[in-house]
C-alpha cells in the first residue's frame, strides 16, 4: 500500500521502489501509455537569448510520404526524356502558367497557385533510415547510406516537431505542441527510423505518437479514453490522490524531472477530463462531403484529423503515410516493383485527393495563411527503371512542395537536369528546409537550443530559402 506522508516527513525516506510505485500511480491505470512520459531532468530553461525573425505561420502540417515519392511522376516530369526515364505517364497543366506536373495529380494541379515547388532537394543519401533522419532533423546521418539505422549516438538530433515543442514551452495546454500520426515510420521488421523523437533535447520534447485509424466507424484515439474498468468516480478519486501527492512533491519543486512530469500529467488530465480534447478527435463533426473530399482511407482521414488538430491548437502535426496491407512494397512509396501500377491504382490518387483537400480546406477556412503545409518524403527515385519495373532509391535530387504560412504560391525554385537526376540550379538541403520552416514560425536559424547536458545547438545550420517567401 502506498503511504502518503505528512508534510513534515522527509522525502528521502521514500525507497527507490516506492518512487517507482508513485510514478505508476500518478494516473494509475489510465490508458496513457504512449501519450504521457516522465520528463527527465536537464531540459534547458528558456531561450531568451534566441534571436527571433518575423514569422507568419502559427502551425505546421507535414505530409510525409515515407518510401519516397518519385519526382518524375509528381513535381518534376520529363516528358521529352526517353521512355525508360520518362515513365508511363504524361503531364497535366496547372493553375500556375507554365507549370506542368504529373498527370496523376489532377486535383493538386488546381491548387498550385498556393504551392511553391522545390525541384532540387538533395540529401546524397540513398537509405530510407538515414536519409529520413536527415530530412526530419536537418542533420546528415553519420555515416550516410545507413539502412536500418536506429536512434543512437552520434545520431540523436531532434525531430523538427521536438524542436517546435522545445521552442513553444507551453506548460498547461490541452494538447501537446507536436503530434505524429497515424503511425511511426519503420523499416520492415519494425526497425524504427532515427530522428523521430526529442534526441539530445530529451524525451520531454518527444512528439506525441498517436497510432490510430480515423477511417474506422468506431474510431477513438488510443490512450485518450478512460478504460472500462476505471469509471468516472474512480477517476476522480485517483485525481484526489494525485493532488495529495503533489503537496509533497512541492518540496521538490527545484527538480526538473518532477516539474516536467507534472506538466505531462496536467496535459493528460486535460485530455481525459475536458471536452476540448475529445471534440478535436471526433470526426463525426465533419460532414460526409468533407470526409469524402479527403478520402475514406486511413491516410485520407489522418490528413483530415491533422486539420482538426491544428484548429484545436496543436502547432506541429506530422502525418506519415499509412502502409496498405496486402500490397507490394508494403503498400508504401518504396516502389522497387510494379511502380506504375501502384502509382496509378492507389498511391497517387489517395495522395492527390487528401493533399489537395487539405490545401483547399485550409484556404476556405482562412487558415492557410497561418498554416505551413510541407509535402515531402525521405528521397526521390532513380531516373531509370530497374528490371522489376520499379524505381529505386535516389537522394541526389528530388522534389518537395511547401504551401501556406508565408510561402509564395505559384512558384518553382530550383531545376534538375534532363533526367531529374542531379541539380542544375537552386539546390537546397534539409537544413535549409528546417531553417525556412522555423523562420516562418518566427525563429531564426541560429536560435539556440540547449540539450539535456546544457550544450548549445542551433535550430538549423542551413539558410532560409528566401526565393519562395
Amino acid at each position: 500500500m502506498l503511504r502518503i506522508l505528512e508534510p513534515d516527513s522527509p522525502l528521502n525516506r521514500f525507497s527507490r521502489r516506492e518512487w517507482l510505485r508513485i510514478g505508476g500511480t500518478s494516473l494509475g491505470g489510465l490508458s496513457l501509455a504512449n501519450c504521457v512520459h516522465a520528463t527527465p531532468a536537464g531540459l534547458a530553461a528558456g531561450s531568451a537569448d534566441a534571436g527571433l525573425s518575423v514569422g507568419r505561420a502559427r502551425s505546421v502540417i507535414v505530409i510525409f510520404l515515407s518510401g519516397g515519392p518519385p519526382q518524375h511522376e509528381t513535381w518534376d516530369p520529363k516528358p521529352n526524356a526517353p521512355a525508360e526515364i520518362r515513365g508511363g505517364f504524361g503531364t497535366i497543366a496547372t493553375q500556375t502558367p507554365g507549370l506542368a506536373i504529373g498527370e496523376l495529380m489532377p486535383m493538386t494541379a488546381m491548387m498550385t497557385d498556393h504551392i511553391a515547388v522545390l525541384r532540387a532537394m538533395v540529401t546524397n543519401d540513398n537509405a530510407h533510415s538515414s536519409s529520413g533522419y536527415q530530412m526530419m532533423t536537418g542533420i546528415p546521418h553519420i555515416p550516410l547510406n545507413a539502412e536500418n539505422a536506429v536512434a543512437k549516438a552520434p545520431n540523436l538530433a531532434p525531430h523538427w516537431g521536438a524542436i517546435n515543442g522545445y521552442l513553444t514551452r507551453r506548460s498547461q495546454l490541452a494538447f501537446p505542441p507536436a503530434i505524429t500520426l497515424p503511425n511511426r515510420i519503420a523499416n520492415t521488421g519494425e526497425i524504427v527510423w532515427p530522428g523521430q523523437v526529442g534526441g539530445v533535447l530529451g524525451p520531454a520534447c518527444d512528439p506525441w505518437l498517436l497510432t490510430c485509424d480515423p477511417s474506422k466507424p468506431s474510431f477513438t484515439v488510443p490512450d485518450l479514453a478512460l478504460p472500462t474498468e476505471l469509471p468516472p468516480l474512480r477517476f476522480e478519486r485517483r485525481l484526489s490522490l494525485l493532488e495529495q501527492l503533489n503537496g509533497h512533491l512541492d518540496q521538490m519543486k527545484d527538480s526538473a524531472a518532477v516539474a516536467g512530469f507534472d506538466r505531462q500529467t496536467l496535459r493528460a488530465v486535460d485530455l481525459l477530463s475536458g471536452a476540448g480534447g475529445s471534440k478535436a478527435f471526433d470526426l463525426s463533426g465533419e460532414s460526409d462531403n468533407t470526409r469524402d473530399r479527403y478520402g475514406r482511407t486511413r491516410w485520407g482521414q489522418s490528413v483530415l484529423l491533422s486539420r482538426r488538430l491544428v484548429e484545436a491548437g496543436v502547432s506541429f502535426v506530422q502525418v506519415n503515410w499509412a502502409p496498405v496491407d496486402g500490397e507490394p512494397n508494403g503498400g508504401g512509396w518504396d516502389t522497387h516493383n510494379n511502380h506504375n501500377d501502384m502509382l496509378k491504382r492507389f498511391l497517387m490518387p489517395w495522395m492527390d485527393r487528401a493533399y489537395s483537400a487539405l490545401i483547399g480546406d485550409l484556404a476556405e477556412r482562412g487558415l492557410l495563411d497561418e498554416t505551413l503545409v510541407v509535402w515531402v518524403g525521405e528521397f526521390g527515385h532513380t531516373p531509370r527503371f530497374n528490371p522489376n519495373a520499379g524505381r529505386d532509391h535516389w537522394g541526389q535530387c528530388f522534389s518537395m512542395a511547401l504551401a501556406g504560412g508565408g510561402v509564395r504560391g505559384g512558384v518553382v525554385h530550383g531545376a534538375s537536369d534532363e533526367q531529374a537526376a542531379f541539380p542544375v540550379s537552386g539546390r537546397v538541403e534539409p537544413s535549409d528546409l528546417l531553417a525556412t520552416m522555423f523562420h516562418l514560425l518566427g525563429h531564426a536559424p541560429d536560435t539556440t537550443l540547449r540539450d539535456t547536458e546544457g550544450r548549445p545547438h542551433p535550430v538549423s545550420r542551413g539558410r532560409v530559402i528566401d526565393e519562395i517567401l
